[in-house]
């Protein structure tokens, strides 16, 4: 039995920079910009190596400029965590960006390509309960997370509201002004019923576990609770489960 030669190899940016050509720095960014296939297969890392024998190809339109900073909507599916950690401040370990956001599951709208540096130095923003559905916000831009943490008192969330239970005499009051939460009480919020078992909220700065605590003091109990809208940008259509980029001309 012969034993098999190995190819000799290189890294994947000297190659690069050979067959352009280009600095090795420019092929650097190239790769690691999502630019460059090794026999087809997009490769992300500049230190990967080639052997003589594969392809190696600097994709149409490839630019030296800096990749934006995303930001990913998610239709959380309910029963999983929705990023929150100990005391209830929001925790991106709780989650596992690398098993939701893939290829496979982004909605057939998004029109950025995925790249697996998308996926560091993600921030969630809008923790949402783990027994509730709907839109959960990662994102690496610091303007955006700005927005949705620091100024989180400005910015509405609507949720639609499943519930059982008989309400209390003068609860739909109650609910849109007059109960605490956590020992403080509850600036006004827009409370109203859409059917017989289905309530919309419509309020800022919503903390884990505020809404079904103001369900409970008026006699209701949450069957089922979904974020539909934080700020401007809806759910909309997404499936459960799917996600998408956020667009350059969408704000929050």
């Amino acid at each position: 039995m012969t034993t098999p030669i190995e190819m000799p190899t290189v890294r994947l940016a000297k190659r690069l920079s050979e067959d352009v050509p280009c600095s090795r720095r420019e092929a650097e960014l190239y790769i690691e910009g999502g630019w460059v296939t090794v026999d087809g297969v997009l490769v992300e890392e500049s230190g990967a190596r080639v052997a003589d024998n594969q392809a190696v190809v600097l994709l149409p339109n490839a630019t030296l400029e800096e990749m934006p900073p995303v930001t990913i909507l998610l239709h959380k599916p309910a029963g999983i965590n929705g990023g929150i950690g100990s005391e209830g401040k929001p925790a991106l370990s709780c989650l596992h960006p690398e098993e939701i956001f893939t290829p496979e599951n982004v909605a057939p709208s998004s029109v950025t390509r995925f790249l697996k540096r998308h996926l560091i130095g993600l921030t969630i923003t809008n923790p949402l309960d783990t027994m509730a559905s709907g839109l959960l916000v990662f994102t690496q831009d610091f303007r955006v997370a700005r927005k949705l943490v620091d100024e989180a008192k400005t910015v509405e969330q609507e949720f639609i509201v499943e519930v059982s239970g008989d309400i209390m005499e003068n609860g739909l009051a109650l609910l849109n002004h007059g109960l605490p939460f956590n020992g403080k009480p509850l600036p006004p919020i827009k409370v109203s019923w859409q059917n017989e078992t289905r309530l919309r909220f419509a309020l800022k700065n919503v903390q884990p576990g505020q809404i079904a605590h103001m369900c409970k003091m008026v006699g209701l109990d949450v069957v089922a609770m979904k974020r539909l809208r934080i700020g401007r940008i809806p759910m909309g259509a997404m499936p459960v489960g799917q996600w998408r980029y956020l667009q350059g001309y969408e704000r929050f």
